[in-house]
């Protein structure tokens, strides 16, 4: 008979998967130790640092002993208020500070979200390629991904009839990403108006992750959701952060944005699971937002320069179709006749081979639900980036 000490870990939390792109990152830097000349195209991480100004306002506000102390659990006001200001910049879209929940990263917004909104057995609908977090945020909180797939001939990007299709009674919510991470696709305002229409035929609820919303290229013309189809507005909860537009990855700092009793619910359970974000960096996000934009795009214009480079370079490859993404800053190319040409069995063996072989670390598809794929993130140093691909052309030529 069992003994309570046998069952370690919980059938809840032992299902959950590592982070794959954490894992591959840690590895290069792992391998990066032990003198190894890793190039990591791994981590969905800026290469710069955090613009100055922001440092400084960080500075100041350790300084302070008001920041030494317990604040609300949902966010500072003068957060809050900065996120409200925010928003109908960058968006047009006017929400209150009640409906804004200040998170320890846009993780803890995604995860609060779906725990916040999911009963036992609702169903969320799942674009496909996803980020790897999503499926596990949902199954955490009982949910069921459906996932939803659409590959390189449509741009990434599924269509209203695909998710009619996979739509059912037990369906609540469409996770919306654009641009995406992983493929870096972005929904025209049109594509984004039609499914908008769609969600609101069927009463369903929209979760929209924009983090990457300042990162666009080619003139590509989009928007919110919540903006562009105001009769979703009111079921459309909203997910951002400081992390990827500010290059402010390690300070912590995301949010969601919804309905004032969802957000509520959020905030009673941020309250006893992690309180408030540490004060300084909320007043680093604080400067972040009410700063002009001059960094975003002098960063935005050096992604710009590295998406065009590498998708040249990766194109050069035998068996390897490289879409140009027009979002973010991450390539998707397929590599299924790359696997065909050298008879390897899964883009997952792949990489290690990759990895092993060029000393190279990227992202096999199979973490976003889609094998025969690879990640690669340009958010990395130039040189970097050409010696990283120079290896895979000589690996594979």
């Amino acid at each position: 008979m069992s003994s309570p000490r046998d069952r370690r870990i919980s059938r809840r939390i032992g299902a959950i998967a590592e982070s794959a792109t954490l894992k591959v990152d840690a590895k290069a830097k792992a391998l990066k130790a032990e003198g190894r000349p890793v190039i990591g195209f791994g981590a969905g991480e800026p290469d710069f640092p955090t613009p100055d100004y922001i440092v400084e306002a960080a500075a100041t506000a350790a300084r302070d002993p008001k920041n030494h102390r317990y604040t609300p659990a949902g966010g500072l006001p003068e957060l809050k208020a900065a996120i409200v200001a925010k928003t109908k910049r960058d968006s047009g879209y006017e929400i209150d500070a009640s409906q804004v929940l200040v998170t320890n990263g846009g993780k803890q917004a995604v995860y609060e979200s779906f725990a916040a909104m999911i009963d036992p057995g609702d169903e969320v609908l799942l674009p496909a390629p996803y980020w790897t977090t999503y499926p596990e945020c949902i199954q955490l909180a009982g949910g069921v991904a459906v996932e939803v797939f659409a590959d390189e001939t449509q741009g990434y990007k599924v269509t209203v009839e695909q998710l009619e299709a996979a739509r059912t009674e037990r369906t609540k919510i469409l996770l919306f990403v654009s641009p995406s991470n992983p493929t870096g696709a972005v929904y025209t305002a049109d594509e984004i108006r039609a499914i908008g229409a769609w969600v609101a035929e069927h009463e369903l609820w929209v979760v929209t992750d924009e983090i990457y919303e300042h990162l666009l290229y080619d003139g590509v013309e989009t928007g919110s959701i919540a903006t562009l189809c105001p009769e979703v507005a009111d079921y459309t909860v909203i997910l951002n952060g400081v992390a990827k537009t500010y290059a402010m990855t390690g300070w912590r700092v995301g949010w969601m944005i919804g309905p004032a009793d969802l957000v509520k619910a959020a905030t009673n359970l941020q309250s006893h699971a992690t309180s408030n974000v540490a004060n300084v960096s909320q007043r680093a996000a604080i400067a972040a937002l009410e700063g002009d934009l001059s960094a975003v795009d002098e960063m935005r214009t050096a992604f710009d320069r590295r998406r065009k480079l590498i998708v040249s370079m990766l194109n050069e490859i035998d068996g390897v179709e490289c879409p140009t993404p027009e979002g973010a800053f991450y390539v998707y190319p397929s590599v299924k006749g790359l696997l065909e040409r050298t008879g390897i069995g899964s883009s997952a063996e792949l990489a290690e081979h990759i990895l092993e072989q060029a000393e190279v670390a990227v992202v096999p598809g199979e973490a976003f639900g889609t094998p025969g794929y690879l990640r690669l993130s340009y958010a990395l140093g130039d040189d970097d980036l050409v010696e990283g691909i120079s290896r895979l052309q000589k690996l594979f030529a």
